[in-house]
């Protein structure tokens, strides 16, 4: 049986992107990485593989185009099953699916309400996205990871959003390891894993990326 080609039309920062790659990582395929140039012009490909929403990630899994990161990694796990990325328990999967919808709907939402902001970051804001966290580690509990000692579907959704803590630290003027420490050491064993180090891009780069944008946005 011939090797399936696996692309992903990426772009560096892009969280949602991580997400794939990591995934990707974690069972052990290999991938081709196609940067898009999200500002200057967007590829052929982009547009036709993802003419609803025309953003990336878009995984191409012999020419077949998926959409969507918490798609996409699903599909993944289904279609190579091993290592699984989700518990074997129906249960267990329900509960991963719920936590993976909660950090899609509220954290980096929580991220751009301080990274956006025009002046002194607002109280609310960063109230909102440290009780987002308090909450994240009260699931988490005392585990190494979110569905206990196995890194899987939660951390994969989770830990690429934490690329962009640096920059709303600095932003923000607070730090995540003072208001959260178990969700901060959370975070180090994460990054330390191969599969999401050699994915993540340095804080700092994330950093000088996102005050582009607020000054490509007028912010600053």
């Amino acid at each position: 049986m011939s090797k399936a080609k696996l692309v992903i039309l990426d772009c560096w920062v892009s969280p949602f992107c991580m997400r794939v790659k990591i995934a990707l990582n974690e069972k052990g395929l290999e991938y081709e990485a196609q940067a898009e140039d999200l500002f200057g012009g967007k590829s052929e490909l982009l547009l036709s593989s993802n003419p609803i929403y025309k953003k990336v990630p878009v995984f191409l899994h012999d020419g077949k185009p998926l959409c969507e990161s918490i798609i996409i990694v699903n599909y993944i796990d289904e279609t190579w099953s091993s290592p699984p990325l989700l518990p074997p328990c129906s249960y267990g999967r329900a509960q991963a699916r719920f936590w993976a919808d909660f950090i899609d709907k509220k954290v980096f939402d929580a991220c751009g309400n301080i990274w956006r902001s025009k002046g002194e970051v607002p109280v609310e804001a960063k109230k909102e996205f440290i009780e987002i966290l308090k909450q994240l580690e009260e699931a988490l509990g005392d585990k190494d990871y979110f569905i206990g000692t196995t890194f899987g579907f939660v951390d994969i959704i989770l830990i690429p959003l934490t690329s962009w803590f640096f920059a709303v630290e600095k932003i923000g003027g607070f730090t995540v390891e003072a208001e959260c420490p178990k969700f901060s050491n959370w975070m180090k064993r994460c990054l330390q894993r191969e599969s999401v180090a050699k994915v993540v891009p340095p804080p700092e780069k994330v950093y000088e990326s996102v005050l582009m944008f607020r000054k490509m946005q007028g912010i600053d």
